[in-house]
């Protein structure tokens, strides 16, 4: 018969799972987290880790979307909390402590050696399309931001942000040095282009 946990018990192992599961995803990348690795973490029999999540992807998934929804929401509360509304400097300077915080996350290791397009084939597809409507709805709320915007310009800007997100993949040939400086030349770039799309 499953041991059964209190709540807190319960609360407790899956935030350790999570949490050992990030660091995990920063040491060995995906493919190389393995469920062993996470329950000797843990200290708890592997049978349990199954009481938790159905499977290794599963737990993972949380973990990148936890992460994700956490910066987003970050960025968000920042632009919504601008007096008088966003300018282009200080909406500058927001976006680019976001990317930044995604670079120095776990996400450029996985998006580099493509572990993360491989692990999003693998999860159901259920999965992926909150994933993509989750993305979609934190644009919309960022956009929200900029009243009078034109719609048709929406899709453009959202396409421009993900192009300066996949920067990351060519940090080294971008030179690592100015890389700091490239992406904010980017974002600026946008935001000053989003103010006159108003």
């Amino acid at each position: 018969m499953p041991k059964t946990f209190s709540e807190s018990e319960r609360a407790y192992i899956q935030e350790r799972l999570k949490t050992e599961a990030k660091k995990c995803l920063a040491t060995y990348g995906i493919r190389k987290t393995t469920i062993d690795e996470l329950v000797k973490r843990v200290n708890i029999p592997k049978g349990t880790f199954y009481l938790f999540y159905e499977s290794k992807e599963r737990l993972l998934f949380e973990v990148i979307m936890e992460f994700d929804a956490e910066a987003q929401s970050q960025m968000l509360q920042e632009v919504s909390s601008l007096p008088g509304g966003p300018d282009a400097e200080s909406f500058t300077d927001i976006i680019l402590r976001f990317y930044q915080k995604l670079d120095e996350s776990f996400l450029p290791r996985l998006m580099q050696n493509g572990e993360l397009e491989y692990f999003m084939r693998t999860v159901p597809p259920e999965l992926s399309r909150q994933h993509a409507e989750r993305d979609k709805e934190a644009m919309s709320r960022m956009f929200a931001a900029f009243p009078n915007m034109k719609q048709e310009r929406v899709a453009a800007f959202s396409a421009a942000f993900r192009g300066v997100f996949l920067t990351m993949l060519l940090k080294d040939e971008i030179g690592a040095e100015a890389y700091d400086d490239a992406l904010r030349i980017m974002i600026r770039g946008i935001a000053l282009q989003m103010m006159e799309a108003r």
